[in-house]
């Protein structure tokens, strides 16, 4: 049943929607291809629909009946039939499934969501095809912004998608969460918890670290959009935290779960100051420190250092540890640089990626002064993923500013500008390139 007064239907909304519609119809019938054209269609269907009809009170079970009724029109054919059955017994114990009524998930919402995010992360799928095909159905993310955000071709990330909706349709293994395996397999077999209890914990380690990065990444890409006229896309960036909420309840004990959190916590706290009025880019040296969410950081804060106290370390812990010395700063002017140095050095040591030393290049600068960090920057002038990307000359740009070099910084900066597909992030590079000519 609808309101009576139509309600437009919210491309924030149905973005959140969509992963757990989805998650549904895969509990339910398997067939990752099917399912996710049927979802795509009762999407549309519903963009179409609701700024007339209304919203219904119960948007999610309405997606998910129309989804169903699609896929099942999809699926009319003998020999459609004959392969969701096939996917659908490979899938699922044949003792465990009972499909529910339409529009009823046999699982709250935020289940069905977690079930999507560890069945694209299965260990059986290759990492690469498991980060992009995630991003895909539980980010929303386009083919073109994961391929960006990866620092790939598009047509790799295209093939690495197929590949891996390919390899779920053929796989004999079940899917869910670690913990959701696991308990399967005990109600089956009693006598062998033990067992069952070391391979949950084969079953989570091998997939936790690629949820993770998969959720970082989301996450990213709302707090920095790679492209477009905004700076933010707040919705991902929310979204990623409400996932990484569930899995860290998920995994109380896993620091790794609770440092990406506190991680999230601690930058999103402050997207409010990092725009002007007109939706510019106000750098971090630059911005109203009274207008960041203090929560936020004290959450993230007492996550972080609980997480550094009892379980081993990691690179997510050591990434918060980094914004929490910026948030607790007063000012820019009273940021521990020595701190943030030592933290990324450990950093660079357990995971020596490029974004890792630019940003270990930015702190050797603030301690020891730009020379030191402009020659670790020409170490990574070979890198691959970085040729061609402005953030580092980006941060090449600022260096040379700092170290004086007006006329370098200005063609630094300028050729950062013409590299980046943001809007905000080239007109402040394009301004600070101006800045420096006057």
């Amino acid at each position: 049943m609808a309101h009576p007064a139509p309600e437009p239907a919210s491309e924030d909304l149905l973005r959140r929607l969509a992963p757990q519609v989805l998650g549904a119809l895969l509990r339910r019938y398997g067939h990752f291809d099917a399912a996710e054209d049927a979802v795509q269609e009762a999407l549309l269907a519903a963009a179409r629909q609701w700024p007339e009809e209304g919203r219904p009170r119960n948007p999610r079970g309405w997606l998910i009946r129309v989804a169903s009724r699609r896929l099942t029109d999809q699926l009319r054919s003998e020999d459609a039939r004959r392969r969701r059955e096939e996917t659908a017994a490979a899938l699922t114990p044949r003792d465990e499934f009972v499909a529910p009524p339409p529009g009823e998930g046999r699982a709250p919402a935020e289940d069905d969501t977690l079930t999507l995010l560890f069945l694209c992360c299965r260990a059986d799928l290759p990492a690469a095809g498991r980060i992009a095909l995630t991003l895909r159905a539980v980010g929303g993310l386009t083919t073109a912004e994961i391929a960006r955000a990866l620092l790939v071709p598009e047509a790799t990330l295209a093939q690495r998608i197929s590949r891996a909706k390919r390899r779920i349709r053929t796989s004999p293994s079940p899917f869910g969460t670690p913990a959701e395996t696991a308990d399967r397999e005990q109600a089956q077999a009693p006598e062998q918890e033990q067992e069952q209890e070391r391979e949950r914990e084969r079953e989570r380690a091998a997939r936790l670290a690629d949820v993770l990065h998969v959720l970082y990444l989301i996450f990213n890409e709302g707090y920095t959009a790679t492209s477009g006229r905004e700076l933010q896309r707040a919705d991902l960036a929310t979204e990623a935290i409400r996932l990484t909420r569930a899995v860290h309840a998920l995994l109380p004990d896993d620091g790794e779960a609770a440092g990406l959190l506190a991680l999230m916590l601690l930058t999103d706290a402050r997207r409010a100051a990092r725009t002007g009025p007109d939706g510019s880019l106000v750098p971090l040296a630059e911005q109203d420190r009274t207008r960041w969410d203090r929560d936020a950081i004290a959450e993230g804060v007492a996550l972080v250092s609980d997480a550094l106290t009892r379980t081993p370390l990691g690179p997510y812990q050591l990434r918060a540890a980094i914004a929490a010395v910026h948030d607790e700063a007063a000012g820019d002017e009273d940021t521990d640089w020595a701190e943030i140095l030592a933290l990324y050095e450990v950093l660079v040591r357990l995971v020596p990626g490029p974004v890792e030393r630019l940003g270990h290049a930015v702190a050797v600068a603030m301690v020891h002064g730009p020379r030191r960090a402009l020659d670790l920057l020409a170490a990574l002038d070979d890198d691959d993923h970085l040729a061609g990307h402005h953030r580092l000359e980006a941060v090449r740009a600022h260096l040379l500013e700092m170290a004086g070099d007006r006329a370098a910084a200005r063609a630094a900066y300028a050729k950062a500008a013409g590299l980046t597909l943001s809007t905000p992030e080239r007109r402040y590079l394009q301004s600070r390139a101006a800045r420096i000519a006057e």
